[in-house]
């Protein structure tokens, strides 16, 4: 006599998720290969090389030296210095750019005539390439007594102010670059807010009008907690932005004579070890441990954000 399972032939095997979430999955499939291909793998390799002495273009193959490099890294004054600019770039912009870009959404979402006018001259330092946009605040930041800034000193202050290095003076050159840095990006956080105040249902607004709430009473108790998950995603993304800055860093070190200790970043290092002094481990090295550090201060932001909304 012969068993059901017998009966009823081989099992087909299971696929790891369902035929309803099969649509879902082909459409992830791209932007998972790219993750692996253009991310995770070249991570890989960054953390290969960075216990290697390796150079670029060399015909030896990458000499194995264990964590060197980090050590190297570790002891080197430069490294802190730039990763100090690093986090005072971080700490400036993160806070400023969002306020200024909450101001500029909450002030073209009023229904006027001719707004849209305002939101596109907003938006467009946007779209400039970084490397025109440092160009123009070269312009602005020259040294020069035909500097627009320095004019516009010297107007307001009837010529009793000298004309500055604004990029050359290490008290001056990283917040040069701040100002530059908030001047193009506030448009693209302010389109995002923009976007979420107008979720916000006009209902709320109308039910806090008859409880006789004021203008600031209606922005603390209906306006932020309507945009709470879009100023999170703000955030997080003005973050990465912010401690990833490296065009206008470099545009302005190395063609606008921005003093370069007081200026560079990370990145600015990771690329001048590879294609000024040859040394492929090094920027490794540097790549892996900013990840590391990028890594946790997010993980971190998730954390204290996911405290406050289960308080």
């Amino acid at each position: 006599m012969m068993s059901n399972s017998t009966l009823e032939g081989p099992k087909k095997r299971r696929l790891p998720w369902s035929k309803r979430e099969l649509p879902g999955v082909a459409m992830a499939a791209p932007g998972i290969v790219g993750l692996i291909v253009f991310v995770a793998a070249p991570f890989l390799v960054a953390v290969f090389l960075s216990f290697h002495n390796a150079q670029l273009n060399s015909p030896r193959s990458p000499n194995f030296i264990g964590i060197t490099q980090f050590t190297r890294l570790f002891d080197d004054a430069e490294f802190w210095r730039a990763l100090g600019n690093n986090v005072t770039f971080a700490a400036v912009v993160i806070p400023v750019q969002t306020a200024i870009a909450l101001g500029l959404a909450m002030l073209v979402n009023q229904r006027l005539k001719g707004i849209s006018i305002f939101r596109a001259l907003f938006f467009l330092p946007v779209i400039f390439p970084m490397a025109l946009v440092a160009v123009i605040w070269r312009l602005i930041l020259a040294r020069s007594e035909g500097g627009i800034l320095n004019s516009i000193v010297d107007v307001i202050t009837f010529g009793r102010v000298e004309a500055q290095d604004w990029l050359g003076n290490p008290t001056t050159a990283l917040p040069s670059i701040i100002l530059l840095s908030i001047w193009q990006g506030v448009g693209f956080q302010m389109i995002i807010l923009l976007a979420g105040l107008q979720e916000i249902p006009q209902e709320r607004y109308e039910a806090a009008q008859l409880d006789r709430a004021n203008r600031w009473q209606q922005f603390l108790y209906v306006t932020l907690p309507g945009l709470r998950n879009t100023l999170i995603f703000v955030v997080l993304l003005t973050s990465i932005l912010a401690f990833r800055v490296y065009d206008q860093v470099y545009i302005l070190i190395t063609s606008g004579g921005a003093n370069e200790a007081a200026t560079q970043t990370v990145l600015y290092q990771a690329t001048t070890s590879v294609f000024d002094q040859n040394n492929l481990g090094r920027a490794s090295a540097i790549t892996v441990v900013f990840f590391a550090i990028v890594l946790g201060i997010t993980i971190l932001q998730r954390r204290l954000i996911r405290q406050e909304s289960e308080a």
